[in-house]
């Protein structure tokens, strides 16, 4: 959530950053009057409750006549204090559930408007001419069959749609990339992880998933548990209610986990394939960083998102994502797309969001920097998303004769393997 001091001394900031983000501007003025009865209430329970020790002390030392009028006082006192409590905790509530609505503060240097309204900052690579090759490029899943790599007519048959098995070199690609990409976050000083895939309502609700994103979140009623969309929630969870020293900051890990989306809002886009899909692997950069240091950091994971990409030959481009298209907890998102020759665009491959103080907030994630303790700043990105990097894969290093030339960051996790090439059938 977002700092309530500066909500009071800068209303119109906040305001502002719920118009570019599309949202209810009203919310701002809602906030504001709970949080002005969360205070006066505890102002006034305060008062009471030193009213009410007072007179404690009192009574003992008071004559049999004083003391009937004492007592009197009190019995009144004791039921205002029940009253002021209740109406503080009353209020307490109101604000913290008013504030859970509430978006991060849109950094200002964001593009306004919603998904199309984004910003070029960089493309990288060569696009392919497919033609002056002298040959059409297939897409990845006629390729990903040809290879033995993917089925998705078993996968529909087990689960439904929009799963998938990988097969073969599928797997063994899958396998490669994971490694690979954990390889380099290692080198860059990220702590390997291996997260849980279920999460308590709290870890989910704290890194901002219940808000707008509620609905592509799977929930287990049965035992109250969340499946994960990304590896980011046990992530940002894992210093809950915790204070972390300022000196030892910041602290980088790369989780690998299984990711679950419904989907909802997207039917009839991307169905052929694996590349909008329910289930699917991810190895996913997260830090924790001084408030100081978060747009620097948020920069170090674009170019790690970069080094990855550019290492895999894709062509690529990056983009600052548009107010209306962020999430409830990012400030600032920037995005890597890849060219996916059959599609004729770029799509998102990575993303790298600065989340500021937002989610330590809620989580109570905090730094010791001498005396003070304050919420710290978190940040996460994307390193490799496996069906969509599989897919990007496929089509830009594909040949003539239907095999897919293997990039050579790739080979050493390969067995040396160059080239992945069509199975008989």
């Amino acid at each position: 959530m977002i700092d309530l001091r500066l909500l009071r001394e800068d209303p119109d900031r906040v305001r502002a950053s719920q118009r570019a983000r599309g949202e209810d501007v009203a919310l701002v003025d809602a906030l504001l009057s709970a949080d002005e009865r969360r205070r006066s209430s505890g102002v006034r329970f305060d008062e009471l409750r030193s009213e009410q020790k007072s007179l404690g002390k009192l009574i003992p030392k008071a004559t049999p006549q004083e003391r009937a009028e004492l007592l009197k006082k009190a019995e009144q006192l004791k039921a205002d204090v029940k009253e002021a409590e209740a109406a503080q905790n009353d209020a307490d509530e109101e604000t913290k559930r008013l504030a859970s609505q509430l978006g991060n503060l849109v950094h200002p240097d964001v593009p306004v408007g919603g998904e199309e309204d984004f910003v070029v900052l960089e493309t990288h690579g060569t696009i392919r001419d497919f033609g002056a090759e002298g040959f059409e490029p297939k897409d990845h899943l006629e390729l990903g069959e040809a290879l033995g790599a993917i089925d998705v007519e078993r996968g529909a048959k087990v689960s439904g749609s929009r799963f998938y098995y990988l097969t073969g070199v599928g797997a063994l690609l899958e396998l490669a990339l994971v490694n690979a990409a954990i390889a380099q976050a290692t080198e860059a000083g990220f702590t390997p992880m291996l997260t849980p895939a279920l999460v308590r309502p709290r870890a989910m609700e704290g890194t901002g998933f219940l808000g707008q994103a509620a609905e592509n979140v799977y929930h287990l009623e049965k035992d109250d548990y969340y499946l994960v969309g990304t590896s980011e929630v046990p992530l940002a969870a894992y210093h809950m209610d915790e204070i972390l020293d300022a000196d030892k900051l910041p602290l980088r890990y790369a989780g690998f986990s299984p990711c679950f989306r419904r989907e909802a809002g997207t039917y009839g886009k991307d169905t052929r394939g694996i590349f909008r899909v329910h289930q699917f692997d991810k190895v996913e950069m997260f830090s924790y960083v001084t408030p100081e240091d978060a747009e620097n950091e948020h920069k170090r994971l674009l170019d790690w998102e970069k080094q990855w990409l550019t290492g895999l030959e894709l062509p690529f481009q990056v983009i600052d994502v548009a107010s209306g298209d962020l999430g409830a907890s990012a400030s600032r998102k920037y995005d890597c797309e890849a060219w996916i020759p059959t599609q004729g665009k770029y799509r998102e491959l990575t993303s790298a969001s600065n989340c500021d103080g937002f989610q330590a907030r809620r989580l109570s994630v905090r730094m010791r920097d001498g005396k003070k303790i304050q919420p710290l700043a978190t940040l996460n990105g994307t390193l490799c998303a496996v069906p969509r990097t599989i897919v990007a894969i496929l089509e830009n290093h594909q040949l003539a004769d239907g095999s897919v030339r293997v990039p050579e960051v790739l080979r050493p996790y390969l067995g040396g393997r160059e080239l992945l090439e069509p199975v008989a059938k």
